[in-house]
């Protein structure tokens, strides 16, 4: 098997890991920001944020069925948690330029 036909496989893998990756950190923003419009005064904005963060729920279950396929795609165990603090640190940014204006 030549070098470029086991490549392609592997560039799918990756493909496939970095997509869910960067699905579980914007999953992972939009609860956060949700939870966030919770404390609001606005019952509509609070009750659009609880619609939110189930569907978000929805969402990371999928999200965890993906991370089992690429788990037994590549033999690598899935990642117990991803890391949240690089969301934090965005929101806290955003946070901050907000206030800014």
């Amino acid at each position: 098997m030549d070098a470029n036909a086991t490549a392609k496989p592997q560039s799918l893998v990756d493909l496939l890991s970095l997509t869910a990756r960067s699905l579980t950190h914007l999953t992972a923003a939009m609860t956060a920001m949700s939870f966030e419009l919770l404390r609001s005064e606005d019952s509509v904005v609070r009750d659009a944020s609880k619609r939110m963060i189930t569907r978000m729920a929805a969402i990371n279950g999928e999200l965890d069925q993906h991370w089992a396929l690429i788990s037994e795609l590549t033999g690598i165990p899935e990642p117990e948690e991803m890391p949240c603090s690089l969301t934090e640190v965005h929101l806290a940014n955003v946070v901050s330029i907000a206030k800014d204006y």
